[in-house]
């Protein structure tokens, strides 16, 4: 569960901020419903914060934070008549069985924004974010031609809508039509387009691209069933997509729904499935939202775009982390817009339970018109008299001859040697992105560059760059090699947290990266403390205060640390001013938290209690104070009161939190 929600957050991060999403849609879903399935058969296990309960994304730190006033929240999905079916159930069964009306509408691949009218007239905007807070893209939607800048007359004086900004499919052909001519990179997908368009430093970028965007739902201004309220904002002046159904019944929404399967080809914009919403305000007002999604809301996905062709040959790739992972070389095939002559196979076990082979026809998919992979062998005639052996591993790496080892109960092979190239290639693009020390320049084709001309071997090395080594390497002149010098300069005063991501350590993503440095404030600190003192800190669990022990004690990596020491790279944040014991209403008592709380996430319930000068721990004992316990609180709320320790709801949290006595504390 923990791998999975690791690996749902990283996608996530890729998605919703890099824009650069590196997981098919359909295995993306898979994870999502199987920790979901996970998390209902063991909630015991279950995460307050896990990724199920919230939206993705986060605030780029080239736009300032916009608060939304409510929250943009995400869509729960259905695959297929049964889980639509089973969507209308929970619906009713929550309604007492009332009758239930649908709107349906095309669920368009794009951005989600939300758009601010005063008196009339458009008076800002912002991404969605993390669904509370987005980035303020004012300037950008000024410049966009389809948002109206005065509303029609008879719209409300204030009016707050959220909306889908896209590119139309032959906006997308003719932007990459131009960026070929100029020799500049294509992208990918109509979404990737719009998201990078939109995203623009240079408003004037924005106004070129040919954005669309179609409104569709109300955020502040009058209260409206869902059809009425997209009538209403037609009438407003604002765009809104004509397809959409007025359904009397789920089987009426369901019928909707399989009529667009095939009809989406027709339109000029990329949609992956449709929106079913209950129509009636008043329903949806008392059937709610969990963290994450509306209950009155379900997203119908369409099944991936897929394909036939043919397997060449079975070729392994060494990613930063050591990781092998077998691709499939495929005869080229035509798949949701692109020509894919490569298709991932992810790991030996599942090549196995495939068993592909060079030469099978194989159906190959692109969810989310994104990464290519293998689904399934199809024909395996192709094999003759004399088939090709089955796949295997191989026991040395592919790119420095290096071992290949296999951790008991992981699905992984990994290449041993740190030192190998793929794996520095990879650390080094990874220790120039933005996630971590945001060095401009620093891309996948410069790093291998600099390897290739042996001036570096690690990222300590960036740091004794000089401009005149770099000026004579290919696709360099003198400009570039001072803008190269000048970001990794830049660079030395990045916070600890982003230094942590750089770094790479295993299971240490962003926010793991912000909590071990909010708790210890220096490298040193982090890289000195023993498991037991990592997991002591809030969200820190075993497995990652592990890794994070092993990676320092490796003599290499604390090789690394002392070379970026001595390049002058701040290995430190400011400490935050010492707090007199027992300062605030909680009087350094001690806490541990458990199970889902009613309004506050584990993370802002901890800083509350470390805010008023409680102790937050991680594991209930004789000499924890207070056990915090909300829904599905697991073996710490038994444990507790096996110890004979005080139990608290949200509540009894918060009136402590204010300073009043607790006669009587609340009992979960």
């Amino acid at each position: 569960m923990r791998e999975l929600r690791e690996w749902v957050a990283t996608a996530d991060h890729d998605y919703y901020v890099l824009d650069r999403p590196r997981v098919a849609d359909a295995e993306y879903d898979g994870w999502l419903r199987e920790l979901r399935d996970l998390e209902s058969a063991f909630p015991e296990l279950a995460d307050p914060d896990s990724p199920t309960r919230r939206v993705g994304g986060e605030v780029a730190a080239a736009f300032a934070p916009s608060p939304h006033p409510v929250p943009l929240l995400s869509l729960d999905n259905a695959f297929g008549a049964a889980e639509l079916e089973a969507f209308d159930a929970r619906v009713r069964r929550r309604l007492d069985g009332e009758p239930v009306r649908y709107t349906t509408e095309l669920k368009i691949d794009g951005l989600s924004v939300a758009l601010r009218y005063d008196g009339g007239r458009f008076a800002g905007g912002a991404t969605r974010g993390d669904g509370t807070v987005g980035e303020d893209i004012t300037t950008n939607l000024r410049a966009m031609p389809a948002v109206p800048p005065q509303l029609a007359p008879g719209a409300p004086r204030r009016l707050a809508v959220r909306a889908e900004v896209y590119l139309p499919r032959s906006g997308l052909a003719a932007l990459n039509a131009v960026r070929a001519g100029a020799g500049e990179p294509l992208f990918a997908n109509p979404r990737n387009a719009a998201a990078g368009s939109l995203r623009q430093l240079d408003p004037a970028v924005t106004a070129g691209r040919g954005l669309q965007l179609f409104c569709y739902q109300i955020l502040a201004g009058p209260e409206l069933d869902q059809w009425d309220a997209l009538e209403a904002l037609d009438r407003f002046g604002l765009p809104v997509d004509p397809h959409r159904g007025r359904c009397a019944d789920v089987r009426e929404a369901l019928d909707w729904c399989l009529s667009w399967r095939d009809r989406r080809a027709e339109l000029d914009y990329a949609t992956d499935g449709l929106v079913v919403k209950v129509d009636a305000r008043e329903q949806q007002l008392r059937l709610g939202a969990t963290s994450r999604a509306p209950r009155w809301a379900i997203a119908f996905k369409f099944p991936a775009e897929t394909a036939r062709t043919t397997v060449r040959s079975i070729e392994v790739s060494v990613g930063r982390s050591g990781v092998l992972t077998p691709v499939a070389e495929l005869d080229p095939v035509r798949l949701a817009g692109t020509t894919v002559s490569r298709a991932s196979l992810h790991n030996a076990d599942y090549v196995a339970a495939r068993d592909v082979r060079p030469g099978d026809t194989v159906t190959v998919r692109k969810a989310g018109e994104v990464i290519p992979e293998v689904v399934e062998v199809v024909d395996h005639a192709q094999r003759g008299g004399d088939p090709p052996a089955p796949f295997a591993m191989p026991a040395a790496c592919p790119v420095c001859g290096g071992p290949v080892l296999r951790v008991e109960g992981e699905a992984a092979h990994r290449c041993a040697n740190a030192a190998c190239p793929a794996q520095v290639l990879g650390l080094l693009v990874h220790w120039g992105g933005r996630a971590a020390m945001d060095i401009a320049g620093l891309g996948e084709q410069t790093a291998r560059t600099l390897l290739a001309a042996g001036l570096v071997r690690d990222p300590a090395d960036l740091y004794g760059l000089e401009a005149s080594q770099i000026e004579p390497l290919p696709r360099f002149a003198k400009q570039s090699a001072a803008n190269l010098v000048a970001g990794v300069d830049a660079s030395r005063d990045r916070p600890l947290a982003r230094l942590l991501v750089g770094l790479g350590i295993r299971y240490v993503g962003e926010r793991v990266a912000q909590v071990l440095a909010g708790a210890l404030h220096s490298l040193d600190a982090i890289a000195g403390s023993p498991p037991e003192a990592l997991e002591a800190i809030p969200e820190v669990g075993p497995r990652i205060a592990a890794s994070v022990h092993a990676y320092f004690s490796d003599p290499e990596n604390r090789s690394l640390v002392a070379r970026l020491r001595a390049a002058g790279v701040r290995l430190a944040d400011p400490e935050p001013e010492p707090r007199p014991v027992g300062a605030g209403p909680l009087e350094a008592r001690s806490f541990v938290l458990t199970g889902t709380l009613p309004e506050w996430s584990r993370a802002q319930a901890a800083a509350a209690i470390t805010a008023a000068g409680g102790i937050v721990r991680s594991a209930v004992s004789a000499q924890t104070d207070y056990v915090v316990a909300g829904l599905q609180p697991g073996s710490k709320l038994e444990r507790a009161r096996d110890l004979g320790v005080t139990v608290l709801d949200e509540a009894g949290l918060r009136r402590l939190l204010q300073g009043e006595a607790l006669s009587n504390p609340a009992q979960a």
